[in-house]
């Protein structure tokens, strides 16, 4: 089979399309046949080493949809033939991929596999960080830095779904204001001096809840238009940039800064995204929640994928179709 394969840090050029064996499975786990994968910005901090030293060769690629083609003794839950999404085992930019049962999704018959396989990531994280982290209330208000990416396209759909009042979104350029008003957020900004902007729209309290992905200084500048019980979740640094809090920011304020990872579940708790899972496919199927999708390419292009997501001009999610 094809499978994208790493065998040095480096830039884009350093996924090539590469053949080896069809994994074999664990009696806990299923072989699915890919149909889509998609490209997060985790794949691209592997390929550059920013997320540690990691083992080579290595596939990347976090989540995938496809059709299960066979199942270990121990599965119950899953059938041959059934189409899934997943977070496989050992990276998702191959033909074939195996992946835990406890980690993969029957997929509803109308929801197509580049949805379905845009999905995993960016949807479920999002639910968990809005639902289960910040403990999002009717009527909050709600700030989501990155908001024209995948995560911040779907956040926002689902920060409304889940009933907040105003949404706000900060982007690095105007010409993703479009796609974040499209997402359905009431004000976009520039991060340029966005505290100030976010406490006049919210008549100087601040937001209640704010999702940052980008760390550093935008991380810092948060806490200026944070409420009083506000919660701020920190779950991704792409800036590359510490950022850091003082403890007066925190205790009259009755404010929270809590941390999450999806790739720390998956690993430690991941029946703990079975709900989540459930419940974002019910608002997919039932068109509630839409996933944009930004661009699709073939597994082949992975290296101009990775391309076109560090030229900052992607928005929503980056595609690659395995099968023609």
């Amino acid at each position: 089979m094809k499978s994208i394969v790493v065998k040095q840090f480096g830039g884009p050029e350093v996924l090539r399309v590469t053949d080896v064996e069809i994994p074999n499975i664990n009696s806990d786990e299923v072989l699915i046949r890919v149909e889509k994968t998609s490209v997060n910005f985790a794949d691209i901090k592997k390929r550059t080493g920013k997320k540690g030293l990691g083992k080579f060769p290595f596939t990347p690629g976090l989540d995938v949809a496809g059709t299960i083609v066979s199942v270990g003794e121990n599965v119950n839950s899953l059938i041959v033939g059934q189409r899934v999404m997943a977070f496989p085992t050992n990276g998702s930019y191959a033909e074939y991929v195996v992946a835990k049962e406890i980690l993969t999704y029957e997929i509803p018959d109308n929801v197509d596999f580049s949805i379905a396989a845009a999905c995993p990531t960016v949807s479920i994280l999002s639910y968990k960080l809005l639902h289960d982290i910040a403990r999002l209330q009717e009527g909050e208000n709600v700030l989501i830095h990155a908001a024209a990416g995948g995560v911040g396209t779907t956040a926002i759909q689902l920060a409304k779904l889940l009933g907040a009042n105003k949404v706000i979104g900060t982007v690095s350029h105007e010409d993703k204001y479009i796609v974040v008003k499209n997402a359905g957020a009431d004000h976009v900004m520039l991060y340029e001096d966005f505290p100030k902007k976010v406490n006049e729209l919210t008549d100087g309290k601040g937001v209640d809840v704010i999702l940052d992905s980008v760390a550093g200084e935008t991380s810092e500048l948060s806490m200026q238009c944070l409420a009083y019980y506000g919660r701020f979740i920190h779950f991704g640094n792409s800036s590359g940039v510490i950022g850091s809090f003082k403890t007066n920011e925190l205790h009259a304020s009755c404010r929270s800064v809590l941390g999450y990872s999806l790739g720390t579940t998956r690993q430690k708790r991941p029946a703990d995204l079975k709900k989540a899972a459930k419940k974002v496919l019910e608002f997919i199927s039932n068109e509630q929640l839409h996933i944009q999708i930004g661009a699709e390419f073939p597994l082949e292009q992975a290296n101009l994928a990775h391309s076109f997501i560090e030229s900052r001009k992607s928005t929503g999610k980056v595609i690659l179709s395995v099968r023609d």
